[in-house]
């Protein structure tokens, strides 16, 4: 158990919008407030610690936290400067942590010294990954004064407006001590007793698979409500490679080397993220030793799978890429209506087309739920995005959902941690894949998860991709009285083709109010997002339009291709839609995560690239030093011809 109360021994470091700033308190000055504002909003995990820094996965991560913080146009925070400055408490502004679930961000701030984590708002799994690992957190800049005091900190006051369990958990200094207090018996969560009630699909799939004894293996309650702390059974878990190697050592450390897993055929891991790391890691992190840190990560996580008998799915024996993305994969092959899919990626949204729970996890959370079956959920509210009106031709799930991104109510973080499900006719325009583009990005949303209760379109997808017939229950959607905590209506007959600017992939804007040439050095057409088999459709057609007029990539542009699995690049080699694009002038890369994640061709090398992409985030260094546009995948290809961005057609 935390002490109680607890003294907080060391500075405050104030995330300012100041590079000066962050520079003057990283060299001994502290600060009130009020002379450290504007504080840095919106600060992503991926400029927390860059992608490069997770290759690391033990305490070596305490020197790197901040080291990718765009303050203004520099990057304020060096190796080793946050650990030497005897920080205990950290302060930033609206939505901290968005982005990726990788825990590596908060665990670098902790074994930096850190103890205590303040911002005006957090998203979901930034929290709950913090909370996991013993790092309080709190929304309260009241207390900045008084900790300046040096007095001590009520525990109560940072499990105010908790779940019991979610208190619990803090209390006890993370998830690992709590659930060996749960599973031994000491501690037994309290679950909800409602009355039933109409509910939303989200809490239908809650409901059912809420632990109610663990012990016994008996899951299910009648109803839960949105704030509802739950344990829920999940059907898959599953980790790629930057994670599986931190959590192995996590559970080895807090368990020992002989801890057994439950149900390990549930359990499934990729190798996806890194194949193509060689061909794109710069000089300078090869000289840092990046390379050989890295290229730990596949024997530990192969040596973990082989130990406890887990499916990997990992590099072609060729090395020419990757069997797929995770959640590609498991939406291609694994994931069915009415389950609970949880994975260390905050894009396993994606499987949410299917009318499956999916959402994102961090490192703590699956080495736990790789021995108890089950995790941990505050039933989320649900927003609700309804789709009047039909797409018109050429307007795809990519330009809704940046639209979408771009709302004010998104934009400022009215949705974080709720599940965003989709509603409404516009979905008759959406197969399965372009359903997967909405649930996906509910990550950048700031959402629990994506959703789309299932109907004829996921009973198609199924037979088409598995062979296998698919039987629709009645209970598989939401109750007529459910309550929505809002609903956003999109006309989508008056959407058009959505661009967002870089930085951020809630700068949304109309492409055709861009208003402004914008040559560019990259088009990359490829990720979770872009990979598919209806976003390579979708890019064929434009292809094929240019080709027969003889038009080609321009000389100054790369154009690359790249299939989210080799199940969907199998079905476009078959349909020549490889070869046109080859045709033209593009590089067709093999299955992997590559350029999105910072590690492959189609990075950019230099702060004046400009790339257009089909991935689904542009923070800050996220694939490369230069400038990213994200756009849908036909207006990608199109201005890979052009050699500047413009619509598909134009």
């Amino acid at each position: 158990m935390l002490p109680d109360p607890i003294r907080f021994d060391g500075r405050v470091l104030f995330l300012t919008e100041d590079p000066e700033r962050i520079l003057r308190q990283l060299q001994g000055e502290d600060f009130e407030l009020g002379e450290a504002l504007p504080l840095r909003d919106q600060i992503s995990t991926d400029e927390i610690t860059p992608a490069f820094i997770c290759y690391h996965f033990d305490e070596k991560l305490g020197d790197f936290p901040y080291l990718g913080l765009k303050c203004g146009e520099a990057f304020p925070v060096k190796e080793g400067s946050v650990r030497a400055g005897g920080f205990a408490v950290s302060v930033a502004g609206r939505r901290r942590g968005k982005g990726s679930s990788r825990e590596a961000s908060p665990y670098a701030e902790q074994c930096a010294g850190l103890r205590l984590v303040i911002a005006e708002s957090f998203e979901r799994i930034y929290r709950q990954n913090a909370q996991n690992l013993g790092l309080l957190t709190s929304t309260d800049f009241g207390l900045i004064p008084r900790l300046r005091r040096g007095e001590a900190i009520p525990l109560a006051e940072f499990t105010a407006g908790l779940d019991p369990v979610t208190a619990e958990i803090v209390r006890r200094g993370g998830l690992f001590p709590y659930n060996a207090a749960r599973m031994t018996g000491d501690v037994k969560p309290p679950l909800p007793a409602h009355e039933p009630h109409p509910m939303t699909y989200a809490e239908k799939l809650l409901a059912r698979h809420a632990v109610v004894d663990a012990a016994a293996g008996q899951v299910g309650l009648p109803a839960v409500r949105p704030g509802d702390g739950l344990f829920v059974r999940a059907d898959w878990r599953f980790s790629h490679e930057y994670v599986t190697p931190m959590a192995a050592s996590f559970l080895e450390r807090a368990l020992g080397p002989d801890s057994k897993l439950r149900d390990p055929a549930s359990i499934l891991a990729f190798r996806d993220h890194l194949t193509f790391l060689h061909h794109s890691m710069t000089a300078e992190h090869r000289a840092m030793g990046l390379l050989t840190v890295a290229e730990r990560l596949k024997p530990a996580q192969e040596a973990f799978c082989a130990k406890h008998g887990i499916r990997l799915h990992g590099e072609l024996p060729d090395g020419s890429g990757s069997e797929g993305i995770c959640h590609a994969l498991m939406a291609e092959r694994y994931a069915l209506p009415g389950q609970v899919v949880v994975g260390t990626d905050s894009h396993t949204p994606h499987a949410g087309a299917l009318g499956c729970l999916a959402f994102g996890v961090g490192t703590t959370d699956i080495a736990n739920a790789w021995v108890t079956g089950d995790v941990r959920v505050t039933v989320p509210p649900t927003l609700r995005v309804r789709l009047d009106g039909r797409l018109r031709p050429g307007v795809s799930a990519k330009d809704l959902v940046l639209h979408l991104l771009a709302q004010p109510l998104i934009r400022e973080g009215g949705a974080i941690g709720h599940v965003i499900e989709y509603q409404g006719e516009g979905l008759l325009d959406l197969d399965t894949d372009e359903r997967a583009t909405l649930t996906n990005m509910a990550a950048e949303i700031g959402g629990f998860t994506g959703l789309i209760a299932p109907d004829a379109e996921t009973v198609r997808f199924v037979k088409e991709r598995r062979g296998a017939d698919l039987a629709l229950e009645p209970w598989m959607q939401g109750d007529a009285g459910a309550e929505y905590a809002h609903t956003l209506v999109v006309d989508g007959a008056a959407l058009g083709p959505m661009l967002a600017r870089p930085g951020d992939p809630g700068n949304g804007v109309a492409l055709a109010e861009l208003g402004e040439a914008v040559p560019i050095h990259i088009a990359y057409l490829g990720s979770c997002t872009g990979g598919k088999r209806e976003d390579l459709r979708r890019a064929y057609e434009v292809v094929k339009a240019a080709a027969a007029e003889g038009r080609r990539v321009p000389v100054g542009v790369r154009f690359f291709v790249q299939c989210g699995s080799e199940d969907v690049r199998r079905h476009a080699e078959a349909h020549g839609w490889l070869a046109a694009f080859e045709a033209v002038g593009a590089v067709v890369l093999g299955s992997s995560c590559g350029a999105c994640i910072n590690a492959g061709p189609g990075v950019s090398t230099r702060p004046d690239e400009v790339t257009i992409s089909a991935i689904n985030r542009n923070f800050p260094g996220r694939s490369g030093p230069g400038q990213m546009w994200l756009a849908s995948p036909a207006t990608v290809a199109a201005s890979a011809l052009a050699g500047r961005i413009v619509e598909a057609g134009a």
